[in-house]
Parts: structure tokens; C-alpha cells; sequence
């Protein structure tokens, strides 16, 4: 019996980037430059080197693809992806990162990318213009790759103070609030939400300053406090829930 030699595996890193932009949860999405998918819109990812960590690679093809070098607020593992068929060009298995962050610059496509925008998740997730069978569907299997990264952080808002990722060094209850309800896509009870958050030890840290910034009269400043959990939890709405 014949023993056929392993087929070579390529690794790659694939970026769900998630920030606040008009009031909507948007994430970065690059025109490809280059076969396969020439001209189609994917998530920024590439090849990982011989010499590199994958975190390095995550961040360098951010850089490169979309000319953002700003550090995100937090970046994390998501999944790892080996279906055979999910690449033309052979066996590429990707591991994903989710990056969350307040507000990241408008990208500017580098080498690898025709060009980069910021996208609004919303009409992805629903099957709009830029999902499915469309022609101008993402890439490979990146929608899966977005829907699991914004699960993923819908979930972990609900456990850990990573909301606060999304938020400016010093924000109002008001403010984090919205970040849920974007994240979440739906409407929550402002006073429910300020009892729980302000009741949850180690989640925020009062300033002692103010600010008009959501008008009316002054709200109060946090700063993220080091809870890594949270206390009791951040429950979403049972309708909103994923369920297994």
C-alpha cells in the first residue's frame, strides 16, 4: 500500500475589525487587488510568514491591507477555519481575530488591497447587497468568519467590561449604554442599564468630572475599572440571545 504524502497546508489570518461609526456597528472590509475573488470585498487577513506569530501577522496585514496602525483597544483569537473547499488557490486554513476599537480612522488601502471601507454589519448579517449569492458577495467564507466575530462580541459584552473597548478614554453611562445597544442592535431601559452598570463591582471607575456631551444637564465621567468579569452578568434580551 501506497502512502500518499500529506497535501501542504498554508496558514493564513483573517481580521473581523468591529467599531462605532455614525451611530452604527461597522466593520473594515478591503476590494481585493488580486485573484481569486480579483475585485470582490472579503476581510483583511493574508498569509502568515515563516518567522511569525499570528498576533504579529494579524496586525501587520491590518497595516498593510487598510493602512490602519492604530492598535486596537482589544484583539483576540476568534476561530480557527479549514474547510478544504474554502479557498481555490488549495488547503489555507485561516485563524481569526476580532478587534474591537472606538472609532478607527477612515483606512486607506495598502499593498494588498484595492481598496478599504468601513461597512456597515447590520445589512451584512441580513443578507443585504454585500452578502450571499449577491455579486458583490464577501470572499471565501468571511461572512461566516463576521457573523462568528460579531457573536462573538455580543457575547463577551455580556460577561466582561470589553464594551468599554469601544468607548472613549472617559465616557458616560449613556454612552456605554449606546455601545450595547448598537452591539446588540436593539433598545435597552436607560435607568435599568445605569442600576446594573454602576452596581457591578470593578466594571466602572467615576472620574469625578462631568460632561454635557449627551446634552441636557451633566452626566457623569467613567473610565473602565479591572473587573475582568462582570458581576452579575449583562444579560441581553432573551429575543436577541444566540440559541445552541
Amino acid at each position: 500500500m501506497t502512502v500518499q504524502p500529506p497535501a501542504p497546508v498554508v496558514l493564513a489570518v483573517d481580521l473581523v475589525v468591529l467599531t462605532l461609526r455614525d451611530d452604527e456597528l461597522c466593520t473594515l472590509l478591503v476590494r481585493r487587488a488580486y485573484p481569486p475573488f480579483a475585485g470582490r470585498l472579503a476581510l483583511p487577513g493574508g498569509f502568515v510568514g515563516p518567522d511569525e506569530q499570528l498576533r504579529e501577522a494579524a496586525t501587520r496585514e491590518l497595516a498593510e491591507e487598510t493602512g490602519v496602525r492604530q492598535q486596537p483597544g482589544h484583539l483576540e483569537q476568534l476561530a480557527t477555519y479549514a474547510d478544504p473547499g474554502r479557498d481555490p488557490r488549495g488547503r489555507v486554513v485561516s485563524v481569526a481575530f476580532l478587534a474591537l476599537a472606538p472609532d478607527l480612522p477612515d483606512p486607506v488601502a495598502g499593498t494588498d488591497a484595492a481598496a478599504s471601507h468601513w461597512a456597515p454589519v447590520r445589512p451584512l448579517l441580513a443578507g443585504g447587497p454585500l452578502a450571499g449569492d449577491q455579486p458583490d458577495a464577501l470572499a471565501f467564507d468571511h461572512l461566516e468568519i463576521l457573523r462568528d466575530g460579531v457573536e462573538r462580541a455580543r457575547a463577551k459584552i455580556e460577561y466582561s467590561p470589553v464594551a468599554t473597548a469601544f468607548c472613549p478614554p472617559e465616557f458616560t453611562v449613556a454612552q456605554l449604554r449606546r455601545v450595547y445597544e448598537l452591539v446588540w442592535d436593539t433598545r435597552l431601559d436607560p435607568r435599568n442599564f445605569h442600576r446594573k452598570v454602576t452596581s457591578s463591582a470593578g466594571f466602572l471607575v467615576p472620574t469625578g468630572q462631568t460632561s454635557r456631551v449627551d446634552g441636557g444637564r451633566p452626566a457623569e465621567l467613567f473610565r473602565p475599572g479591572a473587573a475582568p468579569l462582570l458581576h452579575p452578568a449583562m444579560l441581553r434580551p432573551a429575543p436577541h440571545r444566540q440559541r445552541g
